[in-house]
């Protein structure tokens, strides 16, 4: 397998599809090709997206709040990967504001 593999938890960037550039949460592994998405969005846990690995990003960040959810209870409740990528995607913006300045 020559491309790392996401954990449950992760934030991911979508590049191919029908949201390209939108970002998700894995709450799932199908297989070493597979990742079960969700964004609390337009994907909610409960009907999750079924993603090729070669159509996504993978951002380094791990969502703790998730993965022990998930880890704990098996689910994970939609507000919470909502807050998860909000939270992201704010640490992403400032990140490049300061690199900006």
């Amino acid at each position: 397998m020559d491309r790392l593999m996401p954990k449950v938890g992760q934030i991911v960037k979508v590049l191919r599809g029908r949201d390209p550039g939108e970002y998700a949460v894995v709450i799932g592994i199908v297989d070493d090709r597979f990742v079960w998405l969700a964004d609390g969005v337009n994907r909610k846990f409960d009907q999750p997206k079924k993603k090729n690995l070669n159509h996504l990003q993978i951002q380094e960040t791990i969502s703790s709040e998730v993965e022990s959810s998930i880890r704990e209870t098996g689910r994970v409740t939609n507000g919470k990967l909502r807050f998860a990528i909000a939270k992201f995607v704010e640490l992403k913006q400032v990140e490049a504001q300061e690199k900006g300045e």
